[in-house]
């Protein structure tokens, strides 16, 4: 027993040494998803909010068109906005028509243009504008902004001349109090609810694909290099070189797996300690389940990509028949996302790949049920045991397990 075990081990250990060879494996494996949460989370919205920043403080030139109106210019004074005062070109049906502007507004020698009339006291505008440009975009923003300010200070003033209250007037219903707080559900609750719609579709993905490269390296690769007939010497059952390549592999993406979620607490540290989004709330069983599922997933998923590996009679072959299996888990993890836990029927949790996602997006809202575990715990590893017993029918193959060349 103890000597089948160290043969299973060294096996293992033989396959690991020999895919971390190079500094690319590394990076792979260890720097990437250990990078992959803190960038999302933290550089990304620090990035957007530079950009954002950069455009707040732009000042864009924009050409106004028409009629004047000052209290319309006081207020888009305040807007970083350059103007230049102009008549509208004759011969247009109406004020959203660019006629002779056209150019000039796609060659970008101005951001914007804005046109305005007065007609019996009605007042009447337009503003023409480069969708694909952000300058453009952000001038169109601005003055869309001030007009409705504009807008609001004028039936504000028509009202009070007519002796009503624009408040009662204009929001005769009204919410009482702060919104925020008629929500029953606690912080945590609500970033267990967030991270649900997305931390098992990643975790499911980044396991299946990260199991890919080392399930073709240590199986179609070998037979490329010729290294498989000489480990296939070796007192070892195809039982145990399959649990020792499974092993390597299951080890690999495990650590992929785990700087992941390290990344990801990593991230959710900041983000809680800058008021940004709550820390979730999960008891230790759920804790505990939602590695459980992992693990099973994982088992399930290394066992189905080895023997469709060893099933390939090249790397490139190999490489063929397992791309298509991110595709295999990105349908179902989209799939899950909207369907709505509240009452879900129980037969959800008996459908492959489908029920380990549900399965984690309820352990992160803290939901443990009782009949959803069972079922899901039972058919995964049904599943689990169906992918790894198709694997070791692979690896007894002669015709796959010999050398090709």
């Amino acid at each position: 027993m103890n000597n089948g075990r160290n043969i299973v081990l060294q096996i293992a250990k033989k396959e690991v040494l020999e895919f971390v060879r190079d500094w690319r494996t590394i990076l792979a494996i260890i720097i990437i998803p250990l990078l992959l949460f803190p960038v999302l989370f933290i550089a990304f919205p620090l990035l957007l909010q530079s950009e954002a920043d950069e455009l707040d403080s732009l000042a864009v030139n924009v050409s106004w068109q028409g009629d004047y109106n000052s209290e319309l210019n006081d207020i888009l004074n305040q807007s970083e906005i350059n103007f230049v005062f102009e008549d509208i070109p004759s011969g247009i049906d109406n004020l959203s028509t660019p006629s002779t502007d056209l150019e000039r507004v796609r060659n970008q020698d101005i951001d914007a243009i804005l046109r305005l009339t007065n007609d019996s006291n009605q007042w009447e505008f337009a503003v023409l504008y480069l969708s694909t440009s952000e300058s453009s975009n952000e001038a169109r923003n601005r003055i869309l902004d001030s007009i409705n300010e504009w807008e609001s200070q004028v039936v504000n003033g028509t009202l009070i001349k007519a002796g009503l209250d624009p408040n009662e007037t204009l929001d005769p219903i009204k919410w009482d109090g702060d919104w925020e707080y008629a929500d029953t559900a606690t912080k945590g609750e609500q970033a267990g609810l967030a991270l649900s719609l997305f931390i098992p579709l990643v975790i499911a993905i980044w396991t299946a694909s990260s199991a890919i490269q080392p399930s073709i390296d240590m199986t179609a690769g070998e037979r490329e290099r010729g290294t498989l007939e000489a480990l296939l010497s070796l007192p070892a059952s195809r039982l145990q070189l399959l649990v020792g390549k499974w092993t390597a592999v299951a080890f690999i993406t495990s650590i992929g797996v785990g700087l992941q979620i390290a990344g990801l607490l990593f991230a959710i540290t900041y983000l809680a300690s800058n008021s940004i989004i709550g820390v979730p709330e999960i008891s230790v069983l759920a804790i505990m389940l939602m590695f459980t599922a992992v693990l099973i997933f994982a088992i399930m998923i290394v066992a189905f990509e080895l023997a469709l590996a060893m099933k390939a009679q090249s790397v490139k072959e190999a490489g063929t028949l397992l791309g298509p299996v991110v595709i295999m888990i990105i349908f179902p993890a989209l799939f899950t996302q909207v369907i709505n836990l509240d009452g879900i029927e129980s037969f959800w949790f008996a459908i492959p790949l489908v029920n380990i996602l549900l399965a984690m997006r309820e352990l992160l809202l803290d939901r443990v049920i009782t009949e959803h575990v069972i079922i899901w715990l039972i058919s995964s590893i049904a599943y689990a045991t169906l992918a790894a017993l198709y694997a070791a029918k692979q690896f007894k193959r002669e015709d796959l397990v010999a050398s090709i060349s």
